[in-house]
């Protein structure tokens, strides 16, 4: 059996379990802004066309790979893949050890199934309906650490930083599109 990187998912999750309103991130969070870039500096990236665009300017060392179902758009940083695992398969042969997922709601359900970990933002605040980050079943995942932070002068909302980690080997994608 052929090494794969790690799959993580990172994103910020309200308390009702959306990451989004519709478009963009609802939050201005610094100290998330800053967990999301000492995370995945240097990494592999994986995420969907939108995602990407709202996202460019971000990508200073990091390798993006964009999830379209497009085959004629070419990124301007990076390059596009058509499934996750044709993005693990570009990560595994560029050397990496990790591929983080970072939205949107697409790129997340279609990699749900296939992440080894979640990196996840837990903001104490509802949106009520927009885009669903993919359910974390407490039968699958574990949760291994967590750090909590109160509402303070520069975040409205209280949030915590948590990570989780599949109890049984995740499935291994296939090569179709996602």
């Amino acid at each position: 059996m052929s090494s794969r990187p790690v799959l993580t998912l990172i994103a910020v999750v309200s308390a009702d379990g959306f990451i989004s309103s519709g478009q963009g991130v609802p939050w201005n969070l610094p100290r998330d802004k800053e967990h999301f870039r000492r995370t995945t500096r240097g990494q592999w990236l994986l995420l969907g066309r939108r995602t990407y665009e709202e996202m460019i300017g971000w990508f200073i060392d990091h390798h993006p790979l964009v999830l379209t179902r497009d085959p004629a758009f070419i990124p301007t940083v990076g390059e596009a893949v058509s499934s996750v695992a044709a993005a693990l398969q570009a990560a595994a042969a560029g050397g990496a050890g990790e591929l983080f997922v970072c939205g949107g709601g697409g790129a997340y359900a279609a990699a749900m199934p296939y992440a080894d970990r979640l990196i996840l933002t837990h903001v104490d605040s509802t949106l009520g309906s927009g885009v669903p980050f993919p359910t974390v079943d407490p039968a699958e995942w574990q949760q291994t650490s967590r750090q909590d932070f109160p509402a303070d002068t520069t975040h409205a909302q209280a949030l915590s930083f948590a990570t989780y980690e599949r109890l049984k080997p995740p499935a291994q994608p296939s090569g179709g599109a996602f």
